[in-house]
């Protein structure tokens, strides 16, 4: 009999639990203007109106335009990209990216914009001077690309030229370890913007020039043909010297 009494007893306890689930998770689920994003990823992620199913009046719901890449706030047919709604220097896709506000140009609210934060390596979602993660990947394969990551998200991209057959670059995880603005190369060459790796093994720098300051290889950029370096365009070896801080995390595939 007690058998019975407990087993009943466990049954009552879980239909409870399931009646108080279901309208929970009902809630947490609701499209009111069905339009297919949800109330609550409308009001904390995306800002649309949940009540409206085209926020922005331009004829396409808020799902189908977040789905093709559009910004659901704008009634001008422009890409999350392309957009800044709030103004402050951070796109649209950049602030879902890093889970700002996209209507408000300081989300943390500490006097700095999100854009400028981002731009300086800052963490927008917590006032003060609280630093981002960064890293970088490069492609020595058929895409001879470059990426630099800021916490995660891809911030961009450069053509590079990686080591040729019978000079391979190094494969694996390798962090900055120096840095100098002008180095020398036992080839005699120069290599601006010289970033090293393993001790100086190898590195990452401009397009090496000559004593007389030729550039070498300006049409190299996307093919193998270094000594085993990573060569970059003139501009973005620059921007990733003063980008990226010593001790980086470098990884190369």
């Amino acid at each position: 009999m007690m058998r019975i009494i407990n087993q009943l007893k466990y049954c009552v306890i879980i239909i409870l639990v399931c009646l108080i689930a279901i309208p929970a998770l009902a809630k947490t689920q609701l499209d009111s203007d069905n339009d297919g994003v949800q109330d609550k990823d409308e009001v904390e992620i995306y800002h649309t109106n949940p009540l409206n199913p085209d926020t922005d009046g331009d004829g396409y719901n808020d799902w189908l335009e977040l789905n093709n890449g559009y910004s659901p706030l704008s009634s001008k047919k422009v890409k999350l990209k392309d957009n800044d709604y709030d103004s402050d220097g951070l796109s649209d896709r950049m602030e879902l990216n890093f889970h700002t506000d996209l209507t408000n140009p300081d989300t943390d609210n500490d006097g700095h914009k999100d854009g400028e934060e981002i731009n300086n390596g800052y963490d927008p979602l917590k006032a003060g001077n609280v630093k981002l993660s960064k890293k970088i990947e490069i492609n020595t394969g058929k895409e001879q690309k470059l990426y630099y990551f800021l916490n995660n998200v891809r911030m961009g991209e450069f053509k590079i030229s990686s080591g040729k057959l019978s000079m391979q670059t190094p494969r694996g995880n390798f962090k900055i370890d120096g840095k100098a603005l002008r180095a020398w190369s036992k080839y005699g060459l120069w290599m601006p913007y010289w970033m090293s790796l393993k001790n100086g093994y190898f590195g990452i720098h401009e397009l090496p020039e000559w004593p007389n300051r030729t550039k070498e290889g300006e049409n190299h950029l996307g093919i193998p043909v270094s000594h085993g370096c990573v060569r970059l365009g003139v501009g973005p070896a620059e921007f990733l010297y003063n980008w990226a801080p010593v001790g980086t995390p470098v990884k190369i595939y």
